[in-house]
């Protein structure tokens, strides 16, 4: 499992693949929240928070990680390395743990310079240090675990199709769903709209926003990546029978 993980953060480095997403990811929460107007302007909310870039980082997230994951296992299909893969002396579930632990490092190191914006808005208080550290945390661990879901999701995309393109769009969608899509739904069924709505990344995200971590919300996003997860060693294992 170490040896494909560390492969997969080798290939990303080794190609501007890995520079690209976490430029990407920081210069576009850079503009939104230090230099475009707009509603996610830290400096024109008049609030020392982070909560514009915990707004705004999950939908940038949601094209980011699918474009890192789409490669995983499509590649090795397209390449006809997949089978090579599947005799290395690990199991199913090694190899996906690795390519998953690959991806999840690259975002989480796109993710650590943003801790930036929180010594920012530290000295930028009135009066200084006038931040809800416990909101800022949480909502850094929600994120981990929304980065984790959003992989997991990715890795088993990048397993329905060798076109990459294909398993990009299809991870889009997925994280979408799960993210924005049932708290959406929720609004047309209203009988049963808190229970949709927990279905969704998002309730359970804003949750831990508040800065307490219940064990539901965290169950909740373990559930989600070891099932995808899970449905990414089933597709293996039917490629490998």
């Amino acid at each position: 499992m170490k040896s494909i993980a560390l492969r997969e953060i080798k290939s990303f480095f080794g190609s501007p693949i890995g520079y690209l997403v976490i430029a990407l990811f920081l210069l576009l929460n850079g503009l939104f929240l230090w230099v475009f107007d707009g509603e996610y302007n830290i400096l024109q909310s008049g609030f020392a928070d982070m909560t514009p870039f915990f707004t705004l980082a999950p939908w940038i997230l949601i094209f980011l990680i699918p474009a890192v994951t789409m490669r995983s296992f499509s590649e090795e299909k397209r390449q006809g390395t997949i089978e090579l893969l599947l005799t290395k002396p690990l199991s199913v579930w090694q190899i996906v743990s690795g390519k998953f632990l690959g991806a999840f490092f690259l975002i989480v190191l796109a993710l650590l310079p943003t801790l930036v914006y929180v010594y920012v808005i530290y000295g930028l208080g009135l009066p200084e240090g006038n931040i809800d550290m416990g909101s800022t945390m949480g909502s850094y661990f929600g994120l981990l675990f929304l980065i984790a879901s959003y992989t997991a999701i990715g890795i088993f995309t990048s397993t329905l199709s060798e076109n990459q393109i294909v398993a990009f769009l299809l991870s889009v969608f997925l994280c979408f769903l799960f993210y924005y899509g049932f708290e959406g739904l929720a609004n047309y069924v209203k009988d049963f709209e808190p229970i949709v709505a927990r279905i969704g990344m998002d309730y359970h995200f804003k949750s831990m926003s508040r800065g307490v971590l219940d064990t539901r919300d965290i169950l909740y996003f373990v559930s989600v990546s070891f099932l995808f997860l899970s449905f990414t060693v089933y597709q293996l294992k039917s490629l490998k029978s």
